[in-house]
């Protein structure tokens, strides 16, 4: 039976393909709920928070600056700077500067522990003032745009437990080591700031891994104080929900809406940043498989085709561009996290047939779909 493009995206749940827009909790989070901005890998439109913790560790490692920052769009000396922004794709190139340099065994965790809430400005400060554990965790995962994400993170709860979810961002999809390093840099992060909210003795009861066990980096399982799994179907992290059970002894109920409503407007300069590709993002993720026309969208935007040309280009960016960025970004979280055959991941992102779908991923990546699938075949 030939499958639909919604029937096919019903299989996975795609934080870069949803619309923007807020879930049910924004209605004890915002009352003035904003879009979700949508940024590109290369727009440089982030604090470089976790940028300066790897920088910091590598220094104290011994590490050359020049080294740390090499392919990098920003100097030493402006690291610490309120002013400088960088882009997701400067944070990847660090990271994997970071594997080249570092024979550190647990060094992704490492420099996600060091990152710490007084790190994250507004951001970490709202966090600080949720009145209970459970807005606490909605909030940071509705903002986190914020916090210059490396992954996409999903939280639940179910029969007494929680669990954070952790996919790193599509570029890393494609270099099974970065892949690994984001991972463990983002599960270092995550108890850092759990730690610092709930008490130093939180632990988690047990972390998963899509991958298998490697020799040359990984997580320090005694330090964090639960067994590892390998090779498992998400990257999980699971704790007890009695930890949200717990008196937010640092909320604040009147100072919390007040930070709330300066991290919307944080959220509105982020997407001012962003400007009209993060727009077109927008409406370009809400179908993929049927997208809209430059023409249309432009009457969308309620401006003319020639306008909206041109404030791509001062952008630097096209449209095919933006549609190609996207379609990557889903096919590889495809490829990462389900058994679809190539044909329905070709349909689900409006590719006429499998051949031009894998003409065009090798173009992407230069990589062949089966490649990827290769690489992480012990996860699925």
């Amino acid at each position: 039976m030939k499958l639909r493009p919604s029937d096919i995206q019903k299989q996975v749940q795609l934080p870069d393909s949803k619309p923007p827009g807020r879930s049910s909790a924004s209605n004890f989070i915002s009352n003035n709920p904003k879009e979700k901005p949508v940024v590109g890998p290369n727009e440089r439109v982030h604090e470089p928070t976790k940028l300066a913790a790897l920088f910091e560790n590598l220094v104290e490692q011994g590490c050359p600056p020049d080294e740390i920052l090499k392919n990098v769009s920003l100097s030493a000396d402006d690291m610490h700077s309120p002013r400088s922004r960088i882009s997701l794709g400067d944070l990847m190139t660090a990271c994997e500067n970071a594997i080249r340099l570092s024979r550190d065994p647990h060094l992704p965790y490492r420099i996600g522990t060091s990152i710490h809430i007084s790190a994250y400005g507004m951001y970490g400060f709202a966090i600080l003032c949720c009145p209970d554990f459970r807005k606490t965790v909605a909030f940071a995962k509705m903002y986190h745009a914020l916090a210059a994400p490396l992954a996409t993170i999903e939280f639940t709860e179910k029969d007494g437990f929680a669990s954070w979810v952790i996919e790193p961002h599509a570029r890393a999809a494609t270099d099974p080591q970065l892949y690994r390093f984001v991972t463990e840099m983002q599960i270092g992060i995550h108890i850092s700031l759990m730690r610092d909210v709930m008490g130093p003795t939180f632990a988690p009861d047990q972390i998963s891994l899509t991958y298998p066990q490697a020799h040359d980096f990984g997580l320090p399982a005694d330090r964090i104080g639960c067994r590892l799994d390998f090779s498992a179907g998400t990257n999980q992290m699971i704790f007890k929900s009695e930890w949200l059970d717990q008196a937010a002894n640092l909320g604040n109920r009147t100072t919390y809406p007040a930070v709330v409503a300066l991290c919307d407007a944080l959220l509105d300069d982020l997407n001012s940043r962003v400007g009209v590709a993060g727009e077109i993002r927008a409406h370009l993720i809400r179908d993929i498989a049927n997208p809209p026309t430059l023409t249309a969208l432009a009457k969308l935007l309620e401006i003319s085709d020639r306008s909206l040309r041109r404030q791509l280009q001062e952008q630097g960016i096209s449209f095919r561009g933006l549609l190609d960025e996207l379609r990557m970004q889903i096919a590889l979280k495809y490829l990462r996290t389900t058994r679809l055959a190539n044909e329905d991941i070709a349909l689900a992102l409006g590719f006429s047939d499998a051949a031009n779908f894998r003409r065009a991923f090798r173009r992407w990546t230069d990589k062949s779909p089966s490649e990827i699938r290769g690489e992480h075949v012990k996860s699925l």
